[in-house]
C-alpha cells in the first residue's frame, strides 16, 4: 500500500463536481399495476394462474419543475417502466408458458435544489441553463434516481370490463395480469459547483505489477478447502462454529454432539 505524504504537503485545489442539495429515500408499494403483454395481446383464456418469473426496471423518465411561491423547491415527476416475464399455467404441475410484457407507474417528490441564474457553456458543446420565452434564465437542477430491481409481492389475474362491439354482438370478456411491486429508490437533486478540496502531490505507485502465469493446478492448490460447504446447519453462526472446529481441531470422522 502506498504511504500518504505528510500534512505539510497537502494543498487546496479547486475541483468541479455535482453537489447534492437535497435527497430522499423511499420504499414504494405499487398496487394494481396492469401488465401490457407484447404486441398488445390479451391473456389467453386457457391460462388459469400466473407467476412472476422476473421483473426489472427498464427505464425511468424524470422531469423537474419549480414550485411557484416556494423558491428553491422543485417537483420531480418520476415514471418507471418495468419489464416483466410471466409464467402462465394452464394446469397445475404442467410446464408453464413464458409471456413478456411491460408496466408503468408514476410518482412525485418535492426536494430543495437551490437557485441559479447563470448559464454555463463548454467547449464540447454542452451547456447548463437556458432562456425561456420571457427572456428569463432557467437553470434547473439535475435529478437522479437510484433503484434496485423491484420485488414482486403479488401476481394475479384480474377480470376487466368487457368490450362491447359496435355491431351489437355479445360483449367480449377481457382478462389482464395485475402486479403488486415493492420498489426501493433514492432521489437526488444536484448542481455543478466549484469547491476547494485537499490534494496530495502526484505519486507513482510503489506496488510491482504481477504477471505470473501459474498453472491451473498451482492456482487451485492455493485455495482454502471450503469446509463450511460440507457442514449442514440451521443458521450461519452454527455453520461458522462447525467450520472452525473442523479446520482447527483435526476432524477425522463423525463426532456425536456433546450431551
Amino acid at each position: 500500500m502506498n504511504e500518504l505524504p505528510n500534512a505539510e504537503r497537502i494543498s487546496a485545489v479547486p475541483v468541479r463536481l455535482d453537489r447534492v442539495f437535497d435527497s430522499c429515500s423511499d420504499k414504494d408499494c405499487i398496487t394494481n399495476l396492469q401488465v401490457m403483454l407484447e404486441n398488445g395481446a390479451e391473456l389467453p383464456p386457457q391460462y388459469t394462474s400466473v407467476k412472476t418469473r422476473c421483473v426489472s426496471i427498464d427505464d425511468i423518465c424524470m422531469s423537474v419543475e419549480p414550485i411557484p411561491f416556494n423558491r428553491g423547491y422543485y417537483t420531480v415527476d418520476i415514471t418507471y417502466t418495468f419489464g416483466v416475464e410471466l409464467l402462465c399455467y394452464a394446469r397445475n404441475c404442467e410446464a408453464p408458458a413464458v409471456l413478456r410484457g411491460m408496466a408503468s407507474a408514476s410518482k412525485s417528490v418535492i426536494l430543495y435544489g437551490s437557485e441559479s441564474s447563470t448559464k454555463t457553456f463548454f467547449s464540447n458543446g454542452a451547456r447548463v441553463g437556458d432562456t425561456d420565452r420571457c427572456c428569463d434564465t432557467v437553470n434547473l437542477p439535475t435529478a437522479s434516481c437510484q433503484c434496485v430491481d423491484p420485488i414482486a409481492l403479488e401476481t394475479r389475474i384480474s377480470v376487466l370490463p368487457p368490450v362491447i362491439p359496435p355491431d351489437g354482438a355479445p360483449p367480449v370478456p377481457r382478462r389482464a395480469v395485475v402486479l403488486t411491486l415493492g420498489v426501493f429508490s433514492v432521489v437526488e437533486l444536484t448542481r455543478p459547483v466549484t469547491m476547494s478540496a485537499a490534494a496530495y502531490p502526484y505519486q507513482v505507485p510503489t506496488k510491482t505489477c504481477s504477471g505470473d502465469t501459474d498453472s491451473p493446478c498451482e492456482v487451485f492448490s492455493r485455495l482454502n478447502f471450503p469446509t463450511e460447504e460440507f457442514v449442514p446447519t440451521a443458521d450461519g453462526f452454527a455453520a461458522q462454529q462447525s467450520a472452525e472446529a473442523l479446520r482447527y481441531e483435526g476432524f477425522t470422522g463423525y463426532q456425536p454432539p456433546a450431551q
